[in-house]
């Protein structure tokens, strides 16, 4: 009678110490850290060299108008970061196309042809081509460019409207490239986007430049991504159309062309 007994209560307390063992162990068991936010980034191509638009500050960081537009965009998406590369701007579309930037942006007007490679986002700026000439000349229309030395940006509409009259331009890398080799004499006109055009008049207040409006149709600039990405179109023209309801898409214009910003 004495045995049973004894192995019974002898497997109780084994019994109680294991479980005593192993409430020990869970209450000294490592709390798990917790997980890293993940970082949601949006690459961007641009041609850093378009002032207003995209230029490098004194600290050689990328600012401008259109900098501004897609970090606010990028913010509203919930992106966490916008990566911003610069690429010349006749690259940036090979470079969307190769996977290197989920979109672009860069003063880049919409075109049919354009179109057939990226997709639009809605229109977000709207631009004419401008005339630059030294004080003294006096061209008012494209057709007066006939004859003369015409400077452009590379693969730009500029170059387009130029050519379409029958004017074979001198291509730059830049914009301001052009318009430095009006300075010094060797083009004696430059057409490019008007507040490019206009802002480097602004900075250089004592040069002899002089600029008017060239006779073609007004443009407007999207921002670019992969024909295939139609989430992202989505979302950014969502966030675009936001921005200008909420007011912020405004006071980013005012701020860099220093007027309320047009409805179109």
């Amino acid at each position: 009678m004495f045995k049973p007994k004894f192995r019974l209560v002898l497997t109780g307390i084994l019994s109680l110490s294991l479980l005593a063992l192993a409430g020990c162990g869970n209450a000294s068991a490592p709390t798990p850290a917790p997980a890293a936010p993940v970082e949601k980034i949006l690459k961007v191509g641009s041609d850093i060299a378009y002032a207003p638009f995209e230029f490098m500050d004194e600290k050689q960081q990328p600012t401008g108008f259109d900098i501004e537009l897609i970090k606010a965009l990028g913010a509203d998406m919930g992106y966490t970061k916008v990566n911003i590369e610069t690429t010349a701007f006749d690259g940036l579309i090979p470079a969307l196309q190769a996977g290197k930037y989920d979109a672009v942006i860069s003063a880049m007007t919409i075109t049919d042809k354009r179109a057939q490679s990226v997709q639009f986002s809605d229109k977000y700026f709207r631009a004419i081509q401008y005339i630059a000439m030294k004080k003294g000349s006096s061209f008012k229309t494209l057709e007066d460019l006939k004859g003369k030395s015409v400077g452009v940006q590379l693969s730009t509409t500029g170059q387009e409207v130029v050519e379409k009259v029958g004017i074979q331009p001198r291509k730059f890398d830049t914009t301001p490239d052009a318009m430095n080799d009006l300075l010094n004499g060797g083009v004696q006109a430059v057409v490019a986007d008007g507040p490019v055009v206009l802002w480097f008049q602004a900075q250089k207040t004592n040069t002899e430049i002089v600029s008017v409006e060239a006779n073609v149709e007004q443009e407007f600039y999207g921002i670019a991504m992969k024909l295939d990405n139609k989430d992202l179109g989505t979302k950014l023209n969502a966030s675009l159309k936001k921005l200008k309801e909420n007011g912020k898409y405004n006071e980013i214009y005012k701020k860099w062309f220093k007027v309320e910003a047009p409805k179109f």
